[in-house]
């Protein structure tokens, strides 16, 4: 199974586990609004609470390319505030687990 299938699989059934053991220990996001970068332990609760929410809407979610090293998806938002954006995900591996996010988005009118 796909690095993504796996996220995929772990984000429509909200499975935090599963999507937690796909990233690797040293993994980091890294925040499109604000460029802070975000540790492993410090993204599981923002995960989780995204995860848990029934307002947060996720669609035309797609993976673009994927590779031993790299895997791309784009998606849209929508958020509980009403907000919405399109948002392309950058997702670099290594051990076959997510180890870097960087995403951008674009609001939606």
């Amino acid at each position: 199974m796909s690095l993504y299938a796996k996220i995929k699989a772990a984000e429509d059934s909200r499975d935090v586990d599963a999507y937690l053991a796909c990233l690797h220990d040293d993994f980091v996001f890294v925040r499109h609004q604000s460029g802070t970068e975000v540790t492993k332990a410090e993204w599981a609760p923002t995960v989780t609470a995204m995860m848990e929410s029934s307002a947060l809407e996720i669609s035309k979610q797609r993976c673009l390319y994927e590779n031993d090293d790299i895997m791309i998806e784009h998606q849209f938002m929508k958020f509980a505030d009403g907000t919405s954006e399109a948002v392309l995900v950058v997702n670099h591996i290594k051990d076959g687990k997510i180890i870097r996010v960087e995403t951008g988005a674009t609001p939606i009118k």
